[in-house]
């Protein structure tokens, strides 16, 4: 009794002790889970565009394209000149000699008439080139951004997908199991369904694998860690609106998908190039004067008088066939290359809104075919068999086959649903607009 006491006293006198020294022992707060916010397509693409560092790269370049031409089109820098000519070496006296003078000159090169002016148009060509290709390089990454969006949406529905028929097949297991156990059911039919689960759950590893690798993308896309999270909306418009003018969108790319007329402006830069290739063989000129100043007295006693010098000089281009003809063709060749490349562009972006146009098409009827025909079909079925497998009116592999089949089809109807929405942002982009329908569901190429 005396330990016990003894050992109470102990006890009481550590916790008074820590009291007094002001210790407080506290459960550290568990941090609290944020959900991400709910990212919209509209939002990624505003971020994309404000964020992608790539597309900032390709503003700075245009703008630095852009202070070239006022550079191109100026006359050079004249020179300025200060000399000392005929001074005499044995004595260095500035009025020894009378031809001894101290010089000051100004001279200006001036390139023949229209060379300048070629030139300013070759630098305002490209700048205006630089330009469209930003613009060209802005679509592309909205027509990324959707793809990848549209990607990641498929995903989240395929999971939700799987996630659900696991559950379907959780509750056929349990009615085979409880048919087995009163003798009405086959051992068999309980290890094919737990055979399915497995499979299913193979299927959730491959997908939640797939949407890491997505979630990765995009957030390279939005200048954003990788590994940050994303989420996105369940549920979203579902309609993919018919579109049947392929000859409307090809004119209308053909006069504004940008990296058309990027090429068109390469051309005429060419062109400005040859112009100046065949300004070549004119020579350019050079102006300049000089005041002399002597010191010193003449043999008269008079004071010796200063000097002025006008000075001309030109170049002679009398190695035209090496330089100038030599020029001339290889401007030439340039300009016939552009050309050349601006019909392929036109062929590439032809084929680009016909495959996706192709492509839309396709995705259309086959959603609207699961939607409203081949979907309810095999739900109703598979309602049916379960019905009948209950009263032994259906055999448990028929079910199974016919919750499989509906599962196929349900994550068919979402994978053309991304598909098809994947293929319009191919197809606005190739046709050189950021979005082909307005919010009353108009089109934006007439």
């Amino acid at each position: 009794m005396q330990f016990k006491q003894l050992f109470f006293l102990l006890m009481l006198g550590s916790l008074l002790l820590v009291g007094n020294t002001g210790v407080v022992f506290a459960v550290p707060e568990q941090p609290k889970h944020v959900a991400p916010k709910l990212l919209l397509l509209k939002d990624a693409i505003a971020i994309t565009l404000a964020d992608n560092p790539g597309l900032a790269a390709m503003k700075i370049r245009a703008g630095a394209l852009a202070a070239v031409p006022s550079q191109q089109g100026s006359l050079p820098d004249p020179r300025l000149s200060l000399n000392m000519l005929n001074l005499p070496i044995d004595s260095f006296d500035f009025n020894q000699e009378g031809m001894t003078q101290l010089q000051v000159g100004f001279s200006q090169m001036l390139p023949f008439p229209g060379k300048l002016a070629l030139r300013e148009a070759v630098a305002e060509h490209e700048s205006t080139a630089a330009r469209w290709q930003v613009e060209e390089v802005r679509l592309k990454l909205v027509r990324d951004v959707k793809t990848v969006w549209w990607n990641l949406y498929f995903t989240d529905r395929a999971l939700e997908i799987v996630a659900r028929n696991r559950e379907l097949l959780r509750q056929f297991v349990d009615v085979a199991q409880t048919k087995y156990k009163v003798g009405k059911g086959l051992q068999q039919d309980v290890l094919l369904a737990q055979l399915e689960l497995s499979k299913l759950h193979d299927k959730t590893i491959d997908l939640r694998g797939l949407r890491r690798n997505q979630v990765a993308q995009l957030n390279a896309l939005l200048d954003q860690p990788a590994n940050s999270l994303v989420q996105l909306p369940q549920r979203i418009k579902e309609t993919l609106v018919e579109i049947t003018d392929e000859s409307g969108l090809l004119m209308h790319a053909a006069k504004t998908r940008p990296v058309l007329a990027a090429s068109q402006s390469k051309i005429d830069a060419a062109r400005a190039r040859l112009g100046l290739a065949k300004k070549s063989y004119s020579p350019d000129f050079k102006l300049g004067a000089a005041y002399g100043y002597r010191g010193g007295e003449n043999m008269d006693g008079s004071n010796r008088a200063d000097f002025l010098s006008v000075m001309f000089s030109m170049n002679l281009p009398i190695y035209a066939g090496a330089r100038q003809d030599k020029a001339v063709d290889q401007r030439t060749s340039q300009v016939l290359q552009n050309r050349y490349e601006l019909d392929d562009a036109r062929g590439r972006v032809a084929a680009e809104v016909s495959r996706a146009l192709a492509d839309y098409q396709r995705s259309r009827e086959q959603t609207r075919l699961f939607k409203q025909g081949i979907i309810p079909q095999a739900a109703q079925t598979v309602a049916s068999m379960l019905a009948a497998y209950q009263v032994n009116k259906v055999d448990f592999l028929n079910l199974v086959r016919a919750q499989i089949t509906l599962f196929n089809y349900e994550t068919r109807y979402w994978k053309a649903l991304s598909q098809g929405n994947q293929a319009l942002a191919r197809l606005t982009a190739a046709i050189g607009k950021q979005r082909l329908f307005d919010d009353d569901g108009k089109n934006n190429w007439n």
